[in-house]
């Protein structure tokens, strides 16, 4: 299969390089696009404001190819502005931490996954939890077997995240089926002010898990399983969508 793969970690990334060379060993033809830099919590931003530098990288293996822009912009601008190449999936990661709950409207590796999803690409986002572990190797073999057994029965295009914890259950990899959790910071913020008297914020702080429940991504990966939350594009509140019409209908 052509594999399209990607990250927000950046191009020279651990868990980047592992997925491309688990991928190729696996028989499958790899083409990267991804940022020159760490570009993790830029969600599905795109550069409009700015030209995007691009460059291809000296790989004897691989077709790659690096951005200064973030997740969305190696995807978007490959596909639309640098190929006709038809693509079997797109993998985003592995992305160093995991990417759960309400996180994923954050994430760069979800986000490049969603640009995938958008151009009508199988998508996977796939990620390990911090202080995993699981090797990246490990994450990559097992992920790509789950790809390989979606698209075997798979025909339509879709988003799956997928989460590896920090130890396997059973010492293998388990799947479970999630929903999102929920997910805040404690102190998400830390201010500073510099010699010259300039303010600064950070984000940060102590995750919060308001619902780690039976059934949510969070859950599963606490007790040692990979998680796989299906995603899609449609933010469309629906029932709000009948009250309103109930309001208005007269």
């Amino acid at each position: 299969m052509k594999i399209l793969l990607t990250n927000d970690d950046g191009i020279y990334a651990d868990g980047l390089k592992a997925m491309a060379k688990t991928l190729q060993a696996h028989g499958h033809e790899v083409t990267i696009a991804a940022p020159m830099k760490q570009q993790s919590g830029m969600s599905h931003a795109l550069s409009i404001q700015r030209e995007v530098e691009y460059k291809k990288i000296d790989n004897p293996y691989f077709e790659a190819w690096a951005f200064d822009g973030t997740p969305t912009d190696c995807v978007k601008i490959y596909l639309e502005g640098m190929t006709s190449k038809k693509f079997d999936a797109l993998i985003s990661g592995i992305n160093d931490g995991a990417n759960l709950a309400t996180d994923v409207v954050y994430s760069g590796t979800v986000g490049a996954a969603l640009e995938g999803y958008l151009h009508k690409i199988p998508s996977f986002a796939v990620s390990r939890d911090k202080d995993s572990v699981i090797s990246f190797e490990e994450v990559a073999k097992a992920a790509i077997v789950y790809m390989e057994k979606v698209l075997s029965v798979h025909r339509k295009y879709f988003l799956h995240n997928l989460n590896f914890p920090k130890k396997f259950r059973a010492d293998k990899p388990e799947w479970q089926i999630t929903r999102l959790g929920e997910r805040d910071y404690i102190n998400a913020f830390t201010e500073r002010v510099d010699e010259e008297g300039r303010a600064f914020f950070r984000v940060g702080g102590t995750i919060y898990d308001i619902d780690d429940s039976e059934g949510t991504d969070i859950h599963a990966i606490n007790c040692g399983f990979v998680s796989v939350t299906p995603l899609h594009a449609d933010a469309a509140d629906y029932d709000e969508i009948k009250e309103l019409q109930k309001i208005f209908r007269g």
